[in-house]
Formats: structure tokens, C-alpha cells, sequence
């Protein structure tokens, strides 16, 4: 404790303490705010006075014009552009047009493996916003039916179940069971 310098504890203005600027609307003071959007100075007047600024400005220098391409929906060019879950692909005419597509290349889907749920979609791999990939029916909401793990096309051997999933364990490739009152699991698979 005697390290501590007392000097740094008596200031007069603290760095939190500080005054942002005046509002250019009612000449209230700014004060720093948190929104779903982020951090904004807003009026210290609200709701009387509506006026905020941003504090961060959004850096749009991340987009790019994808020459050579076209919107199905309205013909206008792409763009590459940053989002909040990572880059995707966007009509350069939003916000009156707003077609997206995902910039990463779309993961094989398992060669027509139907839904064994609904019997009318098949499985394809999707990504959650983590980044994992998943297999659901392309039928949904219809059809909610997903797997974590690849699907392959073969009768589980205890229950009937219509496939089976490829699984990673400890002891190595294993086909498995997807339902969860079965506990069927293959032996080891050889890699070749």
C-alpha cells in the first residue's frame, strides 16, 4: 500500500467524469450511452431532445464491388461487405433491395440423403453463426429434423432408424445411431 501514489486519487476532473460536448439541438450536455447497435453520445434532455451521435463510425472501406456480377432480385452489382456475423455477400441497391448470400463456399451436402423425419426434404449441411457445420432438412420450418454429425445413408441395425451418422470418438471413426433411445455403435472404422 505505501507504493500507491496519492497524487493519481486526487485529481479534480476524472477521466469517466468527463464532459463529452454540448448538444447542437438544445445545447444540453452529451452523454456517453449503450444501445443492441453499441455505444452512442446521447442528450442528457431525452426524450424532450432526440439527438445522438455515434461513437464509433462504421468502416466501410471493407466493401467491394464484385464486378462482373448480378443480383437475382434486381439486377443492380454485388458487394462484399463486413457484417456482424462475418463477410457475406449483398445487393449494392439495399436497402430497397436486401438479397444476401454467404461468401464462404457452400459445404458439400451429403448426396441425396432423405429427411428421416419427414420423408419429403433431404439433408443438407448448413453453418451456424459459430462457424460449426450442422445437417438439417432443407424443408424447414416444416421440417425441423438436424444432426450435428455427417449422415450416411444406411438402416441403423437395432432400431430401423433410416441413416446413421459419421462420429469421431477416441477410438476413432464410428458409424452411430442419431436417435437417443438407441445406443447401437459400429466398430471402429479403418481409414484408408
Amino acid at each position: 500500500m505505501s507504493k500507491i501514489d496519492p497524487k493519481l486519487f486526487s485529481a479534480h476532473e476524472h477521466a469517466l467524469e468527463k464532459e463529452y460536448d454540448v448538444c447542437p439541438k438544445c445545447g444540453g450536455e452529451l452523454q456517453h450511452r449503450n444501445s443492441k447497435s453499441g455505444p452512442f453520445l446521447g442528450c442528457s434532455q431525452y426524450p424532450s431532445c432526440d439527438y445522438s451521435r455515434a461513437l464509433h463510425q462504421q468502416d466501410h472501406s471493407l466493401d467491394k464491388v464484385l464486378p462482373g456480377t448480378e443480383c437475382p432480385e434486381c439486377g443492380e452489382e454485388l458487394m462484399l461487405r463486413q457484417g456482424r456475423y462475418g463477410m457475406f455477400i449483398g445487393c449494392s441497391a439495399f436497402p430497397s433491395c436486401q438479397h444476401i448470400e454467404s461468401a464462404q463456399p457452400q459445404a458439400q451436402s451429403s448426396p441425396d440423403i432423405s429427411c428421416p423425419s419427414c420423408n419429403k426434404g433431404k439433408l443438407a449441411a448448413r453453418q451456424s453463426r459459430y462457424g460449426k457445420t450442422f445437417y438439417a432438412c432443407n424443408a424447414y420450418p416444416k421440417c425441423s429434423y438436424a444432426v450435428n454429425d455427417q449422415p450416411i445413408a444406411k438402416p441403423c441395425p437395432d432400431c430401423g432408424w433410416k441413416l446413421l451418422v459419421l462420429k469421431k470418438t477416441a477410438a476413432g471413426k464410428r458409424e452411430v445411431c442419431p436417435q437417443k433411445s438407441c445406443s447401437y455403435k459400429s466398430a471402429p472404422l479403418v481409414e484408408t
